[in-house]
């Protein structure tokens, strides 16, 4: 059952890297809020500014660039906290998941020490303790013959079954909250439904918060209750996943929503949303959409628009919030 009351309230977190004229503002004025058991898309193209907003939650960023905001989880700020204050808070309450399993996990170590490893930082298990429950995690999340699978390294298992290792690596300490980045990128629409699915699975037997990294607004439909969108950096538009893809508020968001087939004839020319996302060395005075947007007016390119509340939590960064698009389901 979803608490009412958010595990997680992020308020105006900005990072940024570089320093002097080659600031690079990779995330700029992000804010949101989640609830026990919720799950939340963050969605956007590339470069947008997703990973770095997990990365910056769990401090990561902190030590090549600036961080500064607010992130308050139950109660404490996870900016202000030293790293030596957020390492138990690291992989024990907020657990992450990485984008490619191949370079987060170590090679030159066996997946059961890598499980344990974990084990043996945030529980008081003792080794037969670690052992057995790093057995048990590998059978939860599918792995076949988990027993005889803990002295394997990273390499003798298949992409799947590593992004398994790794979502048992990240729930070993049973958290609180789970940062899924794109966690299944490269992987075969077969496997890439059974990691959702599992994650689901996972998050309901938990009660466990996620945040879900995606480019993919088909994803979102499927599995999350609430989506935020970012463009350069910034979030454009946020709500219930039935309200923003049953009638989306914002260009961008149409555009991306127009980029997924849906009944496409063979041979049909597949849309895409026109022009590239600015520079973030160079980012316009004002709307960051407005170079690729067909309602652009004066307004747009002089002054950066707020994102504001339009309705009880839908919020938007556009001057012409119209819905646009009623074409695809949530």
């Amino acid at each position: 059952m979803i608490s009412r009351q958010p595990i997680l309230e992020v308020e105006g977190l900005s990072t940024s890297f570089g320093r002097g004229r080659h600031v690079l503002p990779a995330v700029r004025d992000v804010s949101f809020s989640l609830r026990q058991g919720e799950v939340l898309g963050l969605v956007g193209e590339s470069g947008s500014g997703k990973s770095v907003t997990l990365r910056s939650i769990l401090g990561l960023s902190r030590r090549y660039g600036q961080v500064s905001g607010s992130v308050r989880w139950k109660g404490r700020d996870l900016c202000t906290m030293s790293e030596r204050a957020l390492r138990p808070i690291r992989g024990n309450e907020i657990a992450m998941i990485f984008q490619e399993p191949m370079t987060s996990l170590n090679p030159l170590l066996t997946v059961g020490r890598q499980l344990t490893e974990t084990l043996e930082v945030h529980t008081d298990l003792t080794r037969a303790g670690r052992r057995a429950r790093a057995i048990e995690m590998l059978d939860h999340v599918g792995i076949p013959a988990a027993a005889s699978r803990l002295e394997d390294y990273p390499h003798q298992f298949s992409g799947g079954m590593r992004q398994r290792v790794m979502i048992a690596i990240a729930l070993a300490a049973e958290p609180q909250l789970l940062l899924a980045d794109e966690p299944t990128t490269a992987l075969d629409v077969t496997i890439q439904a059974q990691i959702l699915d599992l994650i689901l699975r996972l998050s309901d037997e938990m009660n466990m918060a996620v945040i879900l990294v995606t480019h993919d607004l088909g994803v979102v439909a499927q599995t999350c209750e609430s989506v935020a969108v970012m463009y350069a950096g910034r979030i454009v538009e946020q709500g219930s996943v039935r309200e923003v893809l049953s009638a989306p508020r914002h260009r961008y968001t149409t555009g991306l929503m127009q980029s997924v087939p849906q009944d496409v004839p063979p041979r049909t020319p597949l849309f895409s949303v026109p022009g590239a996302p600015p520079s973030l060395l160079n980012l316009p005075q004002g709307c960051a959409y407005a170079a690729r947007c067909d309602a652009v007016t004066d307004r747009c390119i002089g002054t950066r628009p707020p994102l504001e509340e339009i309705a009880p939590g839908r919020r938007v960064a556009c001057y012409h919030p119209e819905p646009l698009c009623q074409r695809y389901s949530a």
